[in-house]
């Protein structure tokens, strides 16, 4: 059984056929639909704002990868079409420790001194998902608006923004636009060359975000740096996969979908198409989370 079919709404973008002037103006308009900037951050009862967020226009898209596109694996298959009927904003960065240090100190959330735990602008790491959910609950009455965690169809779609490309970027990429483990680049192992020595400096640990370029809808660190939890359950592949990007039935509620890559990871993983089952209360250096924030 191959992905759900259903006929597309020819009334949204195919993204992959627009300039990326055309996706812009599309972010924009959307945005302007909304009465809102296509950046923008909301305010909080406490004070202060909100995590920096982007409008991301509806559209249709295609979803996974083919097995022509190198580092595919069997769980991004069938590529098929995403109609997402619905505009979101999402996060542009991860969400970092200093942002989850405030709802650290207004909740008296307990921060388990055992675990590394990173401050400042580096994405906030080694909090379950029942942690990222009382984070939300706490961002939703600060701002009184509806946050949660991106569906994996959500998260591809911004992360990809129009590029049909395994890598927002284009066909590859380098540690200079993308923090993975040096140690396993892409283009190398695509021309099955072998290296003897990272051509960047190996990381221990995940970098500040922003550091590196944005994509096209101006969303930074889509690739590498941490994985990302969604709020989909995890199926081992897109078989019967409902177009509308919502989740489907033969999925397994303790584990859910990250997507992004690491700086662990060998460059592969951090494809557009790339995914990981994580358990639903799995703690790790290099998983973090990024909001999806309605309209």
């Amino acid at each position: 059984m191959l992905a759900v079919n259903a006929l597309p709404d020819t009334s949204l973008a195919y993204v992959h056929d627009l300039t990326e002037t055309q996706l812009l103006d599309l972010q924009k308009n959307s945005a302007t639909s909304y009465s809102s900037h296509h950046f923008f951050q909301d305010k909080m009862k406490s004070g202060g704002y909100g995590p920096a967020l982007a409008v991301i226009p509806a559209g249709r898209f295609s979803m996974g990868s083919t097995a022509q596109e190198f580092g595919h694996r069997r769980e991004e298959y069938p590529q098929h079409t995403v109609t997402l009927a619905q505009a979101f904003a999402i996060g542009c960065y991860p969400v970092t420790a200093e942002e989850f240090e405030r709802f650290r100190t207004a909740t008296e959330w307990q921060l388990r001194p055992e675990l590394i735990w990173s401050r400042g602008r580096y994405p906030v790491i080694n909090v379950r998902l029942e942690d990222i959910k009382l984070y939300l609950a706490w961002l939703n009455e600060e701002t009184g608006q509806r946050y949660r965690l991106p569906t994996e169809a959500e998260w591809e779609y911004a992360a990809r923004a129009g590029s049909s490309t395994p890598f927002s970027f284009g066909h590859t990429v380098s540690c200079k636009e993308v923090q993975f483990n040096p140690a396993y680049p892409y283009q190398e192992a695509l021309e099955k060359k072998r290296w003897y020595w990272p051509r960047c400096i190996p990381s221990v640990q995940a970098s500040e975000v922003g550091l590196r370029a944005a994509n096209v809808w101006g969303l930074f660190d889509m690739h590498g740096n941490v994985w990302e939890f969604t709020n989909t359950h995890w199926s081992s592949s897109h078989l019967g996969a409902n177009r509308d990007g919502s989740p489907t039935s033969n999925t397994d509620p303790h584990w859910y979908v990250t997507k992004g890559g690491s700086w662990f990871d060998p460059a592969v993983l951090a494809r557009s198409a790339a995914r990981k089952k994580r358990y639903w209360d799995e703690l790790d250096v290099n998983l973090g989370f990024r909001v999806v924030r309605e309209l």
